[in-house]
């Protein structure tokens, strides 16, 4: 499976984690999903490995979007 954990400070910043397990680590990219992630939360990059990475971004308040944004991208 995927999963993607986005969490927001008290001053609205963003984190962004991103797991793929072994499985999917062939088709999938934690690195290249958590670079969507930030993208979205206003950030750019990110990093880790292709099974767990992690990104941020200073726009909170896109934390839902940050996540329907993997999941348009696992959607292809």
């Amino acid at each position: 499976g995927i999963v993607t954990f986005i969490g927001v400070s008290e001053d609205g910043k963003a984190s962004a984690v991103v797991g793929v397990t072994d499985d999917l680590v062939g088709t999938f990219s934690a690195v290249d999903l958590v670079k969507i992630a930030s993208a979205a939360l206003g950030g750019a990059g990110g990093g880790g490995r292709p099974d767990m990475a992690q990104a941020g971004g200073p726009d909170g308040s896109k934390a839902e979007a940050a996540v329907a944004a993997v999941r348009d991208a696992l959607a292809g």
